[in-house]
């Protein structure tokens, strides 16, 4: 069984959301940090569905486009700040916040829709409890979250991740798709992902920040993908409960098997599968074909178990980015 585990190695990471030069408020943008926000544009590469991946071995190219050159590597940088993966590494034995209220609107407002995912009733929501909403997530922010046993940390960030994009979208509703609410947060392309909408510990953090800078390099689990929803119908079903640490590994689990099991995560024809993208995007967490194949049959049930015993390729990825309206 694939359990949680505390990894804070900096292979394979992803550049931080806050690389952005405007990103330490009060302080005016250094020559430095301006210049090497454009030499990082020279030098990003498409890795997900809405980040990209800074190279470092184009740095210094990056910097020479810039006119800097290597006297700029002396100068304070943002990209050689302090990782979030850092920031948050602590944990400790505090009580775990209730989130109960989460899990009572939850089981509220989420129905299974007729093509077998779970569906969001957006509009009912924003009629009725948006205040519940908002006052949970005024408890989250109060949560010091460092002082928390390690369980009860990823319940708490994908519960905020969830319950933040669940607001963000009550906000703007109705909208066909999250991608819509451009909030101006990244350089790459439109969507909410990049902007500073949530204070933890004093930090601002972006709801990027809490998947790729925070759960994704602490946990080094694949299933951090199972846990966090972004609004989609091509995304993993938003649970009906809200995740505690006692209920983690089984809420992981549950929610690997149906993604696996639905035709939007994994699509077998002719020995052909078609599979989301987020398998994809984020192939450094499965790891290569033969890992990613292992993966889902080791999830798989009845006639997908069947289709994906014997020779199978995959033959290409497709994500939905229409809003999980339900």
């Amino acid at each position: 069984m694939v359990g949680l585990r505390r990894g804070l190695s900096r292979s394979g990471s992803r550049s931080s959301a806050s690389d952005s030069p405007s990103d330490d408020v009060g302080i005016a943008p250094s020559r430095f940090a301006v210049s090497s926000a454009i030499g990082e544009i020279l030098c990003m590469e498409q890795t997900g569905p809405h980040r990209r991946r800074f190279s470092r071995r184009a740095f210094s190219k990056g910097l020479a486009a810039t006119g800097l050159g290597a006297a700029a590597l002396s100068m304070p940088s943002p990209l050689m700040a302090a990782s979030l993966a850092e920031r948050f590494a602590a944990s400790g034995a505090a009580a775990a916040p209730d989130h109960s209220p989460w899990t009572k609107l939850l089981s509220a407002y989420l129905r299974p829709r007729r093509d077998g995912v779970m569906g969001v009733a957006y509009a009912r929501w924003k009629a009725e409890a948006r205040e519940p909403l908002a006052a949970y997530l005024a408890m989250l922010a109060q949560v010091r979250v460092t002082a928390l046993a390690r369980r009860d940390q990823f319940a708490f960030w994908a519960n905020l991740y969830n319950a933040r994009t669940i607001a963000l979208v009550l906000e703007r509703h109705p909208v066909a798709s999250i991608k819509d609410i451009n909030l101006g947060g990244s350089l790459f392309g439109s969507g909410p992902w990049r902007a500073k909408l949530l204070s933890v510990e004093g930090v601002a953090l972006s709801l990027d920040d809490v998947e790729h800078e925070i759960l994704r390099k602490i946990w080094r689990d694949p299933r951090v993908h199972y846990a966090v929803n972004c609004a989609s119908i091509g995304c993993p079903d938003l649970p009906r409960q809200a995740f505690t640490g006692a209920s983690l590994e089984a809420m992981l689990e549950r929610g690997a098997g149906a993604y696996v099991n639905h035709p939007r995560g994994v699509s077998v024809a002719d020995g052909s599968i078609t599979a989301s993208r987020i398998y994809s995007w984020f192939a450094a967490d499965f790891g290569n074909e033969a890992a990613l194949l292992a993966h889902w049959r080791r999830y798989a049930t009845g006639a997908q178990a069947k289709a994906l015993d014997g020779p199978v390729r995959i033959g290409g990825y497709a994500y939905d980015w229409s809003l999980n309206e339900g």
